[in-house]
């Protein structure tokens, strides 16, 4: 008789940890979405303990009281490991994993784990294998324990065991040559954007916090096919769709990946490249959760991690989205946007309101064009199409008559 084998993967119970410095602080609401995370992951969560301490234990991430209340949890709960909501050194790594007798995992590692499994184009992957040797490079010693006992499950995706076990120069030869690949495929992106900015199609990015309906939004506008998914981090790779607006101009949209409470730094410097492409558009499209009651706080995520990448001075539609989820009335306002709109991407609630403010922001943009241009220089209408908002258009003896709006960069070509 054949044997046969059972090829399920085993479903991983964590136990959540986290330190709470204060008592307005927000480790609960950082703890329930590092619940969310686990979800996406493909685990389950089976406990959460908060421990309430001035700083962080500087050798254990908690205090030794604690340690036993959390070692206990693991054994009535059955689970398969732990994981803090923070990020471990590699001290606090290795001596958390050697008091408790399991797997130890942080905050990062989680949502590196994540972004290896979502990534799908090249560019992703080597982004998402960077940022992950750059985070494992530190913590050879404190990692390996754990891989080699338990040999798979969350935190062991990507670059995988064998990398891991590797010395620090086989990494560093291994960085040396994802570097050189993203440069590449940076240069890519940059002849793009400088082909988008020679054709004067203005580009409005779409950022927000992770879950925030972005990717519901682009499918909705220009049937993209992205993705939908209620789990955070559902779509990682960025997405381009060109739109057409009721007056003929041409736009484009991009999707960025989503922010998210404490977004690793290993992350944000792998994936600088595609944050940026909110620094070269025209509008910055913030979408927001409004039925989410952190909503104030993931807008401030949002707009400190804009900073930190150097844009600023953009124009700024917040959408309040989501609004089918909401029970009740809800006053909600972002007193840094230029423009707010309360909208729901999934029904389409409010969505020509938002194509509205779209029009007047690029109308404000131009010029008001009147030529009659030779029939030699037909070519120049066809542009104008394209670009800007024709008005009036005549054919006369002495040429094409043209009244439009047109951007005020192609202006001085026409």
């Amino acid at each position: 008789m054949a044997k046969t084998y059972n090829t399920e993967e085993i479903e991983e119970r964590f136990v959540l940890v986290g330190v709470a410095w204060s008592e307005d602080d927000d480790t609960k609401e950082s703890l329930e979405e590092l619940s969310e995370l686990v979800d996406t992951a493909g685990a389950i969560s089976v406990g959460i303990i908060i421990q309430n301490r001035e700083k962080i234990h500087p050798a254990t991430y908690i205090g030794k009281g604690k340690i036993e209340e959390v070692r206990e949890l693991v054994f009535d709960t059955d689970a398969t490991g732990v994981i803090c909501d923070d990020e471990l050194s590699p001290a606090q790594l290795r001596n958390l994993e050697d008091a408790l007798e399991t797997k130890v995992l942080d905050r990062t590692i989680l949502i590196l784990d994540i972004f290896a499994k979502r990534a799908s184009t090249k560019e992703g992957k080597l982004q998402v294998e960077m940022a992950q040797l750059k985070y494992r490079s530190t913590r050879l010693v404190g990692l390996r324990n754990s891989l080699s006992r338990l040999g798979g499950g969350i935190g062991t995706r990507g670059p995988g065991e064998k990398k891991l076990e590797e010395d620090r120069r086989h990494i560093r030869e291994r960085l040396s040559q994802l570097k050189r690949e993203l440069e590449d495929l940076e240069k890519n992106r940059e002849t793009a954007r400088s082909l988008r900015s020679r054709s004067s199609i203005p580009v409005i990015a779409i950022v927000g916090y992770t879950n925030a309906g972005k990717s519901t939004l682009i499918n909705h506008l220009t049937k993209a096919g992205v993705l939908e998914e209620d789990k955070l981090f559902a779509t990682l790779d960025p997405t381009t769709r060109n739109y057409t607006m009721e007056s003929g101009q041409q736009v484009l949209f991009t999707d960025t990946v989503g922010f998210i409470r404490k977004l690793p730094h290993h992350l944000i410097d792998a994936f600088r490249s595609t944050l940026e492409e909110a620094k070269y558009s025209d509008i910055i499209l913030h979408m927001v959760d409004s039925s989410n009651p952190d909503a104030y706080k993931q807008m401030h995520i949002v707009y400190d991690t804009l900073s930190s990448l150097g844009i600023r001075d953009k124009i700024i539609i917040t959408v309040f989205n989501k609004q089918d989820k909401l029970v009740t009335e809800q006053v909600i306002k972002d007193f840094k946007a230029d423009y707010t709109v309360k909208m729901s991407a999934k029904t389409g609630e409010g969505v020509s309101n938002l194509l509205d403010i779209i029009e007047k922001i690029l109308l404000d943009q131009k010029i008001l064009l009147e030529k009659t241009f030779s029939y030699e220089d037909a070519g120049k209408t066809q542009l104008i199409r394209k670009h800007g908002q024709l008005l009036e258009e005549e054919y006369r003896q002495d040429g094409i008559y043209v009244k439009a709006y047109v951007p005020k960069d192609l202006s001085e070509s026409l």
